[in-house]
């Protein structure tokens, strides 16, 4: 390992992990944990997997109560209202010129309309839809142009003799095969990784004035463009089968009432909020699934150099995508895009075995749970070769998440042509976190081919 891969995720020593441990708060992360959490998580499996927080909420670590908790939607609810209200829904932002034409706070508006954050009703039927533009032989079809995407990226890195892995490469993909979905013009896409990083920044547990600001300003200007994308796409609809924002529209209501009587018809404010969604839920989750495996590859070159003889030695496309699909999956359980998820309880349960009182907090601590060793062997190894992996990169339950097919499809043909083009590609700077809390990813990552 040379100097710049020994730094990537520095060492933090069992005290050092058991004082944070004990004293953990979200919204006061010291850097240390930032770069490398996984020694405080297991701390806290060990210790306390049902840790309470200064807040009063419950942070759990342990895989088998995610599980229990993801399992029961009835009982632990994805709806925002009541958590968000508080922390977006307030001076100046839900007051003119700030506020949505509800007269709410656009942060507010948008993170309790998007599809992640609703229960049943309203969350069935907007997935209906979704899924609906997302079956297995549309995103088959996706195939041969999201190679086209991938093989021109890379060209342009050879022609420059590097780049960064995030800017170049990772967060370069998703914006154009979202884009596509909604039928984006390739002209009016620059401003869609910025909004989106804006607005998923805005859900770290501690938000800083200007966080809030930038975010709420990036919402607004998000649903300004895609009222007019809207009005463009009513009048030349695509084909639904393979367009969502028409597929979308074709089932919105004309009332704009939020109620479900007509069934799988969305109002005015859902269509607009879960175009923003789909914008951020398939870009930083699969720029940081890219990312993470290649600078992962980095750190451990034993795996790098396993992976890359696993695949010259593959005889055909079927295996060559089998041994793919393992890798993509351990970098997901071993570096969660999202490593934190949240729910609250509606009435008072029990969690294998430990009371949680009605209107609980939970935080599901994804990146913990996927190091748990009483569900992985040697959890804390990368291991490409790894089966039966079942991580929670992607949830669990009816709120599993409605692009994974897609997000494994891009993991695997960007990570596995890039060591097809690049076998030797060497970082020549220490790679930069984003330094967030909820999304684990690099800001940045230059290097050579």
């Amino acid at each position: 390992m040379n100097t710049l891969t020994a730094h990537i995720t520095p060492h933090l020593s069992a005290e050092r992990a058991q004082n944070i441990a004990q004293s953990l708060d979200l919204r006061a992360l010291p850097r240390d944990f930032l770069a490398n959490p996984y020694p405080v998580y297991a701390a806290l499996r060990e210790t306390e997997p049902f840790k309470r927080m200064p807040d009063g909420a419950f942070f759990l670590t342990r895989h088998a109560d995610l599980v229990a908790v993801y399992r029961d939607a009835k009982v632990f609810s994805s709806d925002k209202q009541v958590e968000f209200g508080p922390k977006y829904n307030h001076a100046p932002f839900n007051q003119p010129p700030f506020a949505t034409p509800g007269g709410l706070a656009p942060l507010y508006e948008h993170h309790t309309h998007s599809l992640v954050f609703n229960d049943p009703p309203r969350h069935t039927r907007v997935r209906r839809l979704i899924m609906g533009a997302l079956t297995r032989r549309v995103i088959e079809a996706m195939e041969p142009g999201l190679v086209l995407l991938v093989d021109s990226l890379l060209d342009k890195i050879k022609t420059q003799g590097g780049g960064d892995l995030i800017e170049d490469f990772a967060s370069a993909i998703p914006v154009e095969i979202i884009g596509n979905l909604l039928g984006v013009p390739h002209t009016e896409r620059e401003p869609l990784r910025a909004w989106s990083l804006a607005i998923l920044g805005a859900l770290e547990p501690s938000l800083k004035a200007e966080q809030e600001a930038l975010g709420n300003r990036s919402v607004t200007e998000f649903l300004a463009y895609l009222r007019d994308l809207v009005a463009d796409r009513r009048l030349h609809p695509g084909d639904p089968q393979h367009d969502v924002l028409t597929r979308l529209i074709q089932g919105e209501k004309d009332d704009g009432n939020d109620s479900n009587k007509d069934g799988d018809a969305l109002s005015e404010v859902e269509l607009l909020h879960n175009c923003v969604f789909l914008l951020n839920a398939g870009h930083e989750t699969t720029t940081n699934l890219i990312g993470n495996a290649l600078i992962s590859l980095q750190e451990w070159p034993e795996q790098r150099e396993q992976l890359k003889a696993d695949l010259k030695q593959a005889v055909s496309d079927d295996e060559r995508e089998q041994i793919l699909g393992l890798a993509v999956d351990e970098f997901l359980r071993f570096e969660s895009s999202n490593q934190l998820g949240n729910r609250r309880a509606l009435q008072a349960t029990q969690v294998n075995g430990v009371d949680l009182p009605a209107g609980a907090l939970v935080t599901l601590c994804i990146g913990a749970a996927n190091r748990d060793p009483a569900v992985y062997a040697n959890p804390e190894q990368l291991d490409l070769r790894r089966t039966g992996n079942k991580h929670l990169a992607f949830g669990f339950g009816v709120h599993q998440c409605a692009g994974l097919s897609l997000a494994r499809l891009e993991g695997r043909i960007a990570i596995g042509r890039f060591l097809q083009r690049f076998p030797n590609y060497q970082l020549t700077q220490a790679p930069v976190r984003g330094g967030r809390a909820r999304f684990r990813g690099f800001l940045q990552a230059p290097f050579s081919i």
